[in-house]
Order: structure tokens, then sequence, then C-alpha cells
């Protein structure tokens, strides 16, 4: 009888520290682009507006992508740029097909949700769902993947940003509280999608 430990063969892990540069490259890149996509939206008058959601329109469901990518202005865009950094740090930190594969779910569980429960005649555009997304992602993982690390993030994660929770209820006008909760439910989701296996598992042959 033998036994064989997963990941023999396998390319050496990459280290911490290229994780982070990766990491830090990834989401600044993300949110650089997200500043100037709002800079062209402002000096070609707002021509950019168009791919927010309508809801309920079929032609609609193409801009449930772009509409994560765009903003009602730059006080919009700031609101939303620190936290991008700072989750999205911290979930690309598992890699960046894992943190591709969470914001892929979670914008279009988000612009779905919108599209289905937004109040008629409205547009909504904006990153927050991905906020949202990010941040139960991170809040759950842990626990999902049963790893003491990851757990420990959440737990900080839900310390600092827990009070965001408020934004899945509709308390403020012109606020798409659809798009908070529904991002939140794809973060969720995305982290029973994408669990991780255990380190310590084997194979028996």
């Amino acid at each position: 009888m033998t036994y064989e430990r997963q990941g023999v063969g396998l390319p050496a892990p990459v280290s911490r520290g290229e994780r982070a540069r990766s990491a830090a490259l990834l989401t600044g890149g993300w949110v650089a682009l997200l500043w100037v996509l709002e800079g062209i939206d402002a000096v070609s008058g707002h021509a950019l507006d168009t791919f927010g959601i309508s809801p309920r329109e079929f032609g609609e469901l193409r801009d449930i992508v772009p509409a994560a990518f765009l903003h009602f202005g730059f006080d919009h865009l700031a609101a939303n740029s620190v936290p991008l950094l700072v989750l999205g740090f911290l979930t690309a930190l598992s890699g960046t097909r894992r943190f591709l594969a969470v914001v892929t779910v979670t914008i279009l569980v988000s612009g779905l949700g919108v599209w289905l429960t937004a109040p008629a005649h409205s547009l909504t555009a904006g990153a927050s769902g991905v906020v949202f997304g990010l941040f139960g992602y991170l809040l759950v993982r842990g626990f999902v993947d049963r790893r003491i690390g990851d757990v420990v993030v959440g737990l900080l994660v839900g310390a600092v940003y827990g009070s965001i929770l408020w934004g899945v209820l509709p308390t403020a006008t012109g606020v798409s509280w659809q798009g908070h909760l529904f991002g939140l439910l794809g973060g969720v989701a995305a982290a029973f999608a994408f669990r991780r296996p255990r380190d310590d598992a084997r194979i028996r042959g």
C-alpha cells in the first residue's frame, strides 16, 4: 500500500513578499483604472453613465459588468477606493486567479440582483457591490476553509468594516442597498464555491 501526499512535484510556492507585491500591484492598478474611467466620464459630459444598470430591461444585462467600474462623480468613487484597496489587497494575497474569480462572481450576482430588484426608471453604477462582496468573502472564508489565519483576518475585517452592513438595508435615499445586499451574498457564495483543500489532504493508493 502506498501513500501520496498532494503537491509532490509541483513548483515551489510563491514567497509572501512576492504575493504581497502582486496583490498591491493588482489592486492598485484596478483602483487607478476606476479613477481614469471617472476622469474620462467627467471630461465627456458623463457619457459613460449610460453603462449603468436600468432594471428589468433585457438590453441592460450587458451593462452588469461595466457598471461595476463606473461611478457617479469623484466623491462616489473616493468613498469606494479605500475599502477596495484594503479588502482587494487581502483577497488578492490568495492569488490573482482567486481574486479575479471572487470579483467576477460578486459583480455578476450584485449586478443581476440590481437588475431584478432596483426601482423602476433608476440607474445604478459603482463598485460598492464589489466592496460588500469582498467583505463577505473575507468574513466567512476562514470558517469555510477551516484555516485559523483566515479566520483571524475575517474577524479583523469584521471589526474594522462591520458597520457597512447597515448598507444592506433600505435606509438611505439614492444608495443602492440592492447592490450592497447582493454583492454581500455573492462574496459569501464565492467563499463556498472556491473553498481551498486542506494542506494535510492525502491520497491512498
